[in-house]
């Protein structure tokens, strides 16, 4: 509620143009005018929360991750309460970062997607934007790793075991959803009947701006069975197992898959995917009725404004059920005309698209469909006949057009194509990056976009600055306040003033402290949890992402064993130390990237045991790599590694997170890589290897392996011992199908990129033996990442989709007090 207040502000009348309400008119015009509230309270205006939507739009932000991590320390930073909290805590004799250890991760989300989320919530409500976050409200978020003897084991992730202290149920808003049933057509209209009913709880958790006063609401539903699951068992004397099935029901929100750019089909995920959906719409479509009958205006009865006071943002095509559900609701129940109801839809929802990887693109068949939503289905039908007809009229004849476009994909199995379906029922489509807009608009979209051009966009990814620096890094927060003030947390381009400090030798001694001071914890840290003993000194050499074969973690460990090689040739040549360090999940079911955490783990055992390699290198993997994590680590980082193939990163974040925390970057360029070699400058990054480009031309005249195998002799040696069993002595076989990827069908060219890598590697090493050269570099990385703010991100979003401006303000606060 507290968003519309600065709504109201921005848009500059009284809202309660159409209430008769006098108090609250009265109680409106002085906000409006900027006045103090004291004495008012306007909670306790019945109208207040229905008049407020009329002036104002209000955004839906559908996601089924949000990765928010821990939520004690980031509360205390927005709401400006930090220092006196430590201050409290310390006077209690009690240790407030203690106590911020205690604090469970929320761990729903696999990755980026779902961070990526939990930034834009931060960014939405600091701009004081009218938005919500909707999605599940897993039991089980995304698993924790334990490492056993080299391999990954998956432990549950019972976050809610001691409860929740951020959220609040909210049952008296629960809500069914159905599944399964039938359709039956009349002259009255359609019907879907005997359906299975599973109700919607919600839990709503605060997300509060910095130091605005404004406070939005995530929204996660988790699933109740009705009194009436399957109690009809009862009547032939089986209750007990009636009883026990309410777990089918309750089961759609018990745990997160933990797939991250990997489509897995299960019916359950496509359950998810409807029940968040479902209960999101009804919800959106009970706060759009009340808006308009909450006041006295009879004329605004219709769906006609309905795409001026919402927006719904598809993050992924995870939430592309919302396209057919808004017909369904609209038709079938609101009576709406079939055109009109699409024009409404179109105008209402649009879609990121957050990856290329044809594994990844959701693909339903649709016999999973005709069963668990069989209106749906025909509703999906229809659209794609209706889009396929507008398509045959512009392009006649052009079959194989049709065929690519369809929503529907023919074949032994029919399936349905959601990112096709996304993009026909969209009014705005958008990458992640400007490379990755790009692609899509080239290869993966290339039909749609040449018939709606109008309709893509790009808006590159960002992250929040208050927990990706004031929050993670605060000694490097003060260290820039004390040069250019404070205002750069929420305007984050302000660091390019840091420009003029490049050469000032206090501020390069300062910066170079605050990286050293980082380290040496986190070298504390790694002692304390890990039991490894590391050398603060080395360069921190890190990559933390999901593991995947397209981020190429492979490249890294070549290159962990070219200097492991190199420094056993010749132990007495001076080496720069290094402490590779390598963390990340790997999806339960993706052996590749199992195989690929047991690799780095055997490499580590080998070379960290090494009496002849001694402090020179170290290969830690970081077990169970998770938000909390990451906060310790990134500020500690000084080289990150973000070498994904050119063309397969959609953007990625955590390569925004190490730049504005002072890591140099190694990497090629792709994803926000590019924007990033823009903004520093190509030559302060680390750029290496293929262009997008030279990837394609390399896939037209054919990958092979074996060249560069044959032609490059320390390459030649690394495979070797990995395939021998130099690594993994008690089973010399364990790499086989590490080495045998890599030899005949990556698909990812990690050894096209060796050559490159490995030579800008020795750069590295060459510019880190110049520590004060290496924090000038790292300065002007600080100074130029101001663009990779979400709130940026979020400025794009409102004014070039959504069609809203953000706000400045700072509202009151709501409990002033009284006279």
């Amino acid at each position: 509620m507290l968003h519309d207040v600065s709504l109201l502000i921005v848009l500059g009348e009284p809202l309660c143009q159409y209430c008769s309400n006098k108090a609250a008119k009265l109680l409106h015009k002085r906000l409006h005018k900027g006045e103090e509230m004291k004495g008012l309270d306007f909670h306790a205006f019945p109208c207040y929360d229905a008049c407020s939507a009329e002036l104002g739009l209000r955004i839906y932000y559908l996601s089924l991750e949000f990765y928010m991590g821990r939520t004690l320390q980031n509360t205390m930073v927005n709401l400006g309460l930090q220092n006196a909290c430590d201050e409290a805590i310390y006077q209690l004799g009690l240790d407030l970062e203690e106590l911020e250890e205690i604090e469970e991760d929320a761990g729903l989300g696999n990755g980026g997607l779902g961070r990526l989320a939990a930034c834009f919530l931060d960014s939405m409500a600091t701009l004081g934007l009218a938005a919500y976050g909707y999605g599940i409200r897993y039991e089980f978020g995304i698993f924790n790793q334990k490492i056993v003897d080299g391999w990954q084991v998956e432990e549950a992730d019972d976050w809610l075991r001691y409860g929740n202290p951020w959220e609040k149920a909210r049952p008296e808003y629960m809500l069914p959803v159905h599944f399964y049933g039938r359709v039956e057509h009349s002259p009255e209209g359609v019907k879907w009947v005997d359906t299975q009913v599973v109700l919607a709880m919600p839990y709503d958790t605060p997300v509060p701006g910095y130091k605005n006063n404004t406070v939005n609401t995530m929204r996660l539903w988790s699933a109740k069975a009705p009194n009436d699951f399957n109690l009809q068992e009862f009547n032939v004397g089986d209750y007990i197992e009636a009883v026990l099935d309410r777990n089918l029901a309750e089961n759609i929100s018990r745990v997160l898959y933990p797939n991250d750019n990997f489509f897995e089909g299960k019916e359950l995920r496509l359950k998810q995917e409807y029940f968040v959906v479902a209960a999101t719409l009804q919800d959106i479509i009970r706060r759009f009725k009340s808006s308009k009958f909450g006041c006295q205006d009879p004329v605004r009865t219709s769906f006609e404004t309905f795409p001026d006071k919402v927006a719904i943002q598809l993050n992924d095509t995870h939430p592309a059920l919302s396209i057919p559900e808004l017909m369904r609701i609209l038709v079938d129940v609101e009576k709406v005309d079939w055109d009109k109801a699409w024009e409404i839809t179109k105008q209402t929802c649009a879609y990121t698209n957050h990856t290329v990887l044809p594994e990844a693109l959701e693909r339903w068949p649709v016999s999973m469909f005709e069963k668990l939503l069989p209106r749906h289905l025909e509703i999906i039908y229809a659209l794609n006949q209706m889009h396929l007809d507008r398509v045959a009229a512009l392009y006649p004849g052009d079959i194989d057009r049709l065929r690519r476009m369809s929503v529907i994909e023919e074949g032994d199995c029919k399936r349905i194509n959601m990112a096709h379906l996304c993009v026909i029922g969209s009014h705005a489509v958008n990458g992640v990056a400007r490379i990755h807009s790009d692609i899509v608009k080239n290869t993966v979209f290339k039909d749609f976009y040449e018939l709606e051009p109008e309709k893509f966009q790009n808006k590159t990814n960002g992250i929040t600055p208050r927990r990706w620096l004031l929050l993670c890094n605060p000694g490097l927060a003060d260290v820039i306040a004390e040069k250019i003030g404070e205002d750069f947390v929420t305007d984050l381009s302000q660091l390019k003033k840091l420009l003029d400090f490049i050469d000032n030798e206090t501020f390069i001694r300062d910066v170079a402290k605050v990286k050293q001071e980082n380290k040496l914890k986190f070298s504390a840290y790694l002692e304390e949890h890990y039991k490894v003993k590391i050398n603060p000194s080395s360069m921190f050499d890190i990559q933390v992402k999901r593991i995947h074969e397209y981020k190429r973690q492979l490249l890294n460990c070549l290159h962990a064993i070219t200097l492991y090689n190199r420094i056993r040739s010749d132990p007495s040549k001076s080496f720069v130390p290094r402490t590779i360090m390598i963390g990340g999940k790997a999806a339960p079911g993706y052996h590749m990237a199992k195989m690929i955490i047991k690799l780095i783990t055997s490499i580590g055992e080998v070379v960290n045991n090494d009496p002849y390699v001694g402090d020179k290198l170290k290969v830690i993997f970081l077990e169970n790599y998770r938000v909390s994590l990451a906060e310790k680590v990134i500020p500690a980082a000084d080289l990150s590694q973000q070498i994904s193939t050119a063309g397969t990163e959609a953007s990625g974040t955590g390569n925004m997170k190490f730049m504005l925390n002072g890591a140099l970057t190694i990497g090629t360029m792709d994803g926000a890589n590019v924007e990033m070699a823009e903004e520093a400058g190509e030559e302060n990054l680390f750029i290496f290897g293929m262009r997008v480009e030279e990837v394609e031309a390399l896939d037209r005249r054919g990958y092979n392996a074996r060249e560069y195998y044959d032609r490059i002799p320390e390459l030649r040696q690394a495979i070797d011992q990995i395939s021998s069993g130099f690594f993994s002595p008690r089973d010399p076989g364990c790499f086989r199908d590490v080495v045998n990827m890599l030899m005949h069908h990556d698909r990812f060219k990690v050894f096209a990129d060796y050559e490159a890598y490995i030579k800008c590697q020795g750069q590295v090493d060459q510019l880190f033996m110049d520590p004060r050269e290496w924090t000038r570099k790292v300065i002007r990385n600080i100074a130029c990442s101001g663009k990779f703010s979400s709130d940026r991100t979020i400025t794009e979003y409102a004014r070039e989709i959504w069609g809203v401006e953000p706000s400045a303000t700072k509202i009151p606060p709501p409990n002033m007090p009284r006279d």
